[in-house]
């Protein structure tokens, strides 16, 4: 497409010999910059898929997050289908219509009309192909985490269950993060953070202050703390705190978990 807009472009325009010149450069390097150009039509790629856009530390939070960008992409394969064939029947229906047509100017409108609509296919095309990759890639992901813990289903009840965990170690990482930037100190959100769940700051507190001391003791010592070491620590942290969340929603009354409420929980009767 973009090909027969640089060798039509004078037709509509005039073009002075260095413009003509550039037309020519732009010609000869085309295909391999269009070749080039179909590795980015993709959101992002995978090494920012499964670093900064995927952050949860649960298989299951990573799982979840997952499953929604497989649906979202699937969403988009479908409209963008919709569009594409809408804009294949609108073709088919103009080239019938020139059958039949005699008015010049009215010809050259609806062959122009059938160049924008295949133009726009094109492109479309390339980001289908690139959506397709993603999809693919995020369906390996999917299986590959499944794989890594030995699962080849799971349920509501295990992503509820898994809840917990995530939650520890999300409200533990951002307060360390925080602690980091502020002098070894957790901030107020993630207390209220740490609170609403059941876990006592002053406790939260202290085990960060004992990471932050391991850590400054092995730089001391002249060696360099592992990102694998702080993962493992808040770990710990959630097997040492986990039953602590459970606690405090019963201590509230609640149930942390209803199975009467889940897709494969028991039929309710009233």
């Amino acid at each position: 497409m973009s090909e027969i807009i640089l060798r039509n472009v004078s037709s509509v325009i005039s073009l002075e010999k260095n413009y003509v010149n550039m037309i020519d450069n732009i010609k000869l390097n085309l295909p391999a910059i269009e070749k080039s150009s179909d590795n980015f039509y993709k959101s992002s790629s995978q090494m920012k898929n499964v670093t900064l856009d995927i952050t949860e530390l649960t298989p299951m939070a990573a799982i979840k997050h997952i499953l929604a960008v497989i649906e979202e992409v699937k969403r988009a394969l479908e409209e963008t289908f919709v569009k594409m064939r809408k804009s294949q029947i609108e073709i088919e229906e103009i080239k019938l219509d020139l059958l039949n047509e005699t008015n010049d100017l009215e010809m050259q409108k609806k062959e122009l009309r059938i160049y924008e609509l295949t133009a726009n296919n094109a492109t479309s095309e390339k980001y289908v192909k690139g959506a397709i990759r993603k999809l693919n890639f995020f369906t390996n992901q999917y299986n590959h985490i499944m794989k890594n813990i030995g699962k080849a289903e799971f349920t509501e009840e295990d992503y509820e269950q898994a809840e917990v965990r995530h939650h520890i170690m999300t409200a533990m990482k951002q307060a360390l993060n925080a602690a980091r930037a502020r002098g070894g100190t957790i901030d107020e959100g993630n207390h209220i953070y740490l609170f609403e769940m059941g876990i006592n700051g002053a406790v939260a507190q202290h085990e960060i202050n004992g990471l932050l001391l391991l850590e400054q003791e092995l730089i001391d010592k002249g060696q360099s703390p592992s990102h694998l070491l702080v993962i493992k620590w808040l770990e710990n942290f959630a097997d040492k705190y986990e039953k602590d969340i459970h606690k405090f929603i019963e201590y509230r009354g609640l149930n942390p978990l209803d199975k009467q409420s889940l897709a494969q929980g028991e039929s309710y009767e009233p």
